[in-house]
């Protein structure tokens, strides 16, 4: 079959598509699906939650590309990220840098991050239009994150613009330039640390150990790229679609505004209607393996596509519609197995935080266009919106 994600309209709304493949079959052969190779895509919950899970499906870039063409010039920091890698090195890798985002360290971060959604929130007046996205959706992970890691204020517009690039489907030139854009940045900010050390992450990386093991250089870059990408791309993502569910369900939207104590309760549900992670990143089978009663051969690319999963009425059921009574907390939007979201427990605060300071602070939130007026980004790996125009 064609590749359902070069239709304009899928970017809209996917869900569609995927309730049609998934009714086909679970998992299906895209001639051409993933940079022009032939891949297979998983649209089915229960296949989707074995694939993330699977040891056989291999998330080892290097050894997928080794003696092929390069297509790309992508950075090798960029390249070679801990989510490009397998155990042991992953597991090696993931030791060094889970203690910053237990929940106990999370919970000493929540009284910044309501400063900082208050401090965004306060610039506009009820009744004033603003974009939700680039308002408070995208700056608010991005100020976390960047003072969790000890960037300067300076640099935070440069480092946001070179992340969102690094996600611009259909230019490969502009995504490489970013890689190597904020690699080479991230190079000289260690090399800064180092000379001057602090109390951020990112110094805590320099000097982290795990018995006789360190950080080498290029995993030290990775990781420090890796950290502040994924520090808010989900995030940013994950408020939009969030509060765009919200408007568009006005119920729901009316429960937790007269109680947005019940926001906390709410996330998981939020989080499978409308994923902030469309596809999942990449991963190969390192043998001939049967998913969902589809034989996939060895070395091709096998693509999750987490929203798919998240509306599979097998699971979920009647998933096209937004009910906060239900139990999400299965949902696949933070991944499933050794790969899930190391940074899962600081998205969660984030949005509790901001999405509770909105209904709050905006009672009378609207949208300002119609919904299908609205502009959603233009990538196959996440999902999320452009702008989301709003009266406060």
């Amino acid at each position: 079959m064609t590749d359902p994600m070069q239709d304009p309209r899928f970017l809209q709304d996917p869900y569609p598509a995927y309730a049609a493949m998934r009714s086909t079959c679970p998992v299906q052969h895209i001639p051409g699906g993933s940079g022009g190779r032939p891949s297979y895509l998983i649209t089915g919950y229960t296949e989707a939650r074995d694939a993330l899970g699977d040891p056989r499906l291999s998330k080892d870039t290097a050894a997928f590309f080794a003696g092929k063409e390069p297509r790309r010039r992508l950075h090798p920091a960029i390249a070679h990220t801990m989510l490009a890698s397998d155990p042991p090195r992953h597991t090696r890798l993931r030791r060094l840098v889970t203690a910053a985002f237990t929940t106990g360290a999370v919970a000493k971060l929540r009284p910044f991050i309501a400063r900082v959604a208050g401090d965004l929130l306060d610039q506009w007046s009820a009744g004033e239009r603003f974009d939700f996205v680039a308002g408070l959706a995208v700056p608010l992970p991005v100020i976390v994150i960047c003072e969790l890691l000890g960037v300067p204020r300076a640099d935070r517009p440069d480092v946001q613009r070179w992340s969102a690039e690094l996600f611009a489907a259909g230019e490969p030139d502009v995504i490489d330039a970013a890689s190597h854009a904020m690699a080479d940045y991230m190079t000289g900010l260690i090399a800064a640390k180092r000379l001057n050390p602090g109390g951020s992450l990112l110094d805590r990386l320099i000097s982290a150990r795990d018995g006789d093991d360190h950080l080498g250089e290029e995993e030290l870059v990775s990781l420090a790229v890796l950290l502040l990408v994924a520090g808010h791309e989900t995030t940013t993502n994950a408020l939009g679609n969030a509060l765009l569910a919200l408007l568009r369900h006005p119920a729901a939207l009316d429960r937790l505004r007269s109680n947005p104590d019940g926001v906390p309760a709410a996330l998981d549900e939020l989080l499978r209607f409308d994923s902030p992670v469309s596809t999942a990143t990449f991963r190969f089978t390192r043998q001939a393996v049967t998913l969902g009663g589809s034989d996939v051969p060895a070395g091709v690319p096998v693509l999750v596509a987490v929203g798919a999963a998240n509306r599979d009425p097998a699971r979920f059921p009647a998933p096209d519609q937004l009910d906060l009574d239900r139990n999400a907390a299965a949902h696949l939007a933070f991944g499933h197995g050794i790969h899930r979201c190391a940074g899962a427990p600081l998205a969660r605060a984030e949005l509790e935080i901001a999405l509770r300071a909105v209904l709050i602070r905006m009672p009378g939130i609207r949208l300002a266009v119609p919904p299908d007026h609205l502009c959603w980004r233009r990538t196959r790996l996440v999902r999320g919106l452009a702008s989301l125009p709003v009266l406060a």
